[in-house]
């Protein structure tokens, strides 16, 4: 397919930004070296004379272009580092285990590395996540009527007032107030235009964001509020469900997505959250349009308002909402991955 010159211009900027709001919205080969990669390749950027520019990595492997072994373009980009990655698989083979630094040699990993990169990443240290999540089967047992020695014991503690003190700086509240607190659920998942987070309670999925979006940090702050929840890491069933239906989208095979929601607005904003879900596969509909929708033509500033509020992308596809005039308009995970989801639909169709 070839690529006009003012998006060939506008990717070359982006390869050189290293923007993973472009991930798996194009890939590069590079000329001299026939080696193909993705926009945030951490090798040396070459001219732009010597970039080709393709919309799929299939395109560029019949191109003659071979895969490049740093950023692995043929596979879903990830902003987890490998070692990160091993961490994270270790706590989840064994979610109940006290680690502490010295684990770091048993998995022949830097421990000043991994500490650093898994801050980075998640906001917390490789002790703090391992913490979280044996925490969380400590809220279990409180939640389920067990006595707090038991979840203390359980949790890994012998003392009484470090299991307190732990399970505060987690959860925010003591342990005999727990019963009053919702635990959600984090995760990340892996998708061919970027890493996403994921948060659930037991019955439904509450948020689903591109990690890269702008004030995502509030935004999930805000829902630890209205939710009166502590957010550890960790698995729910849903999740699952949620990977399954997330890689059929992307490869054309499902159309709707099934997967159990559950959100908290005014009425209003809930309001056109449902109506969101109305608009059919492949199709768009404008500011206006939607506020016709909801029987409130006036209401269209708000109606974006509320668009812009949504906290699942995809689910609730507010990516087909566009303005009047045809343009795209805003998008909290970028245009370029709003343009992207809205050719990917037609192409389907």
């Amino acid at each position: 397919m070839i690529i006009e010159q003012s998006k060939i211009d506008k990717f070359y900027d982006m390869l050189v930004a290293k923007d993973t709001r472009y991930e798996g919205v194009f890939y590069v080969g590079v000329k001299t070296t026939g080696i193909l990669c993705r926009p945030t390749c951490p090798a040396k950027k070459p001219n732009k004379a010597n970039c080709e520019f393709f919309e799929t990595a299939q395109e560029a492997v019949l191109a003659s272009y071979r895969p490049c072994k740093r950023c692995q373009p043929l596979s879903n980009p990830s902003n987890l580092s490998e070692s990160v990655k091993q961490l994270v698989q270790a706590i989840e083979e064994n979610p109940e285990r006290k680690w502490t630094d010295k684990d770091f040699d048993e998995l022949s990993i830097s421990a000043n590395t991994a500490r650093r990169q898994f801050k980075k990443q998640f906001g917390m240290t490789f002790i703090e996540y391992a913490r979280a999540r044996r925490l969380g089967f400590a809220f279990h047992h409180i939640r389920n009527g067990a006595p707090i020695i038991d979840a203390q014991l359980e949790g890994g503690y012998e003392s009484g007032n470090g299991f307190r003190d732990a399970f505060t700086r987690t959860m925010g509240t003591i342990p005999k107030n727990a019963k009053s607190l919702t635990i959600l659920v984090s995760t990340w998942i892996e998708t061919p235009l970027g890493s996403m987070v994921a948060i659930a309670n037991e019955e439904a999925l509450i948020l689903l964001e591109f990690v890269d979006r702008r004030g995502l940090e509030t935004e999930i702050e805000t829902l630890r509020k209205k939710w009166h929840a502590a957010i550890i890491p960790g698995n729910q069933a849903i999740f699952s469900m949620l990977r399954e239906e997330l890689t059929a989208y992307f490869e054309g095979n499902l159309k709707s997505f099934q997967v159990p929601v559950a959100y908290k607005g005014s009425d209003f904003q809930q309001l056109v959250w449902q109506t969101l879900q109305t608009i059919p596969f492949g199709d768009t509909v404008s500011y206006s349009q939607l506020a016709n929708k909801i029987n409130n033509s006036k209401a269209f500033r708000a109606v974006a308002r509320a668009n812009g509020a949504n906290q699942l992308s995809l689910i609730v596809p507010c990516h087909r909402v566009i303005n009047s005039n045809g343009e795209l308009g805003g998008y909290g995970g970028g245009l370029a991955r709003k343009e992207w989801l809205l050719a990917h639909e037609k192409k389907v169709l």
